[in-house]
């Protein structure tokens, strides 16, 4: 594709199913682990790509990063389809939040960070690759995005943080007091990922020995969720996974792992 027809709109027009409150735990994990890179940015930039029919996660998402991390970041809600950002222009808030038409090339954009939820969902499995490369291509130096996907309620979600050299990790979360069982975050993984839930897919090992340590540590149960989630996140790094973090992020109901994971599960 010529540089001419990269700079025009690149993608296509999602669903645009959003709610209030539906990507809090993304959010969340973006302010207390990409802190340090916009706060030592010059322009801390970032893009909500694909917010969808309404603008409220996008304005949630400014709203936590100004009061979390620096109140001169400066957010840029992208969508393809120009009703959309029609329809948000009522919410923007300049400098601090904007909205216009633009795809997977960013507008032409340098941001340091990206939030691409429940995007590629509706695409092809061999077309996420070129969409990556298209996104962080655009970065900043030493920027990221972060693209994943959840349910309509945002109890379960997923995602990649990735870099110019592609992801460095991935975290599964949910509301610990409405899961019945870690497997359920398989329904959710990131397009990459949720085709390779297979038998002798890393991914699959992941879910599976997530689940075996949920169960193991069901006597935890007694004193509540959260509890019960500590254990079986500790249980999971005892066992040799590659998981990150401390109880303080845990306790979110999160699990944080190094990418890529081993090829033959823990200990393979």
């Amino acid at each position: 594709m010529s540089p001419a027809a990269r700079r025009r709109p690149f993608g296509v027009v999602t669903r645009g199913t959003t709610n209030p409150n539906r990507l809090r735990r993304v959010d969340n994990w973006i302010v207390a682990t990409c802190a340090d890179r916009l706060l030592a940015a010059d322009d801390p930039l970032v893009v909500d790509l694909g917010y969808g029919a309404t603008p409220v996660t996008a304005v949630e998402l400014r709203a936590r990063l100004a009061a979390g991390v620096r109140p001169d970041v400066r957010l840029v809600g992208l969508e393809i389809d120009a009703a959309r950002v029609a329809a948000a222009a009522p919410a923007a808030d300049p400098p601090g939040l904007t909205f216009a038409r633009g795809g997977f090339e960013l507008a032409g954009l340098r941001p340091v960070l990206v939030r691409a939820f429940n995007v590629l969902r509706q695409y092809d499995e061999s077309e996420v690759a070129e969409a990556w490369q298209t996104m962080t291509a655009a970065l900043a130096p030493g920027g990221v995005l972060v693209e994943g996907t959840c349910d309509e309620l945002g109890r379960l979600a997923s995602w990649l943080l990735i870099d110019a050299d592609g992801p460095r990790t991935l975290t599964l979360a949910a509301k610990l007091t409405t899961l019945g069982s870690p497997a359920e975050l398989a329904e959710r993984l990131p397009k990459a990922l949720i085709h390779r839930n297979v038998p002798g897919e890393p991914v699959h090992a992941l879910i599976r020995a997530l689940d075996d340590a949920w169960q193991a540590a069901a006597p935890y149960a007694t004193f509540g969720p959260r509890q019960r989630w500590l254990r079986a996140v500790t249980r999971l790094r005892e066992t040799g996974w590659p998981v990150l973090d401390n109880p303080t992020r845990w306790r979110q109901g999160e699990l944080t792992l190094s990418w890529p994971l081993p090829a033959g599960g823990a200990g393979g």
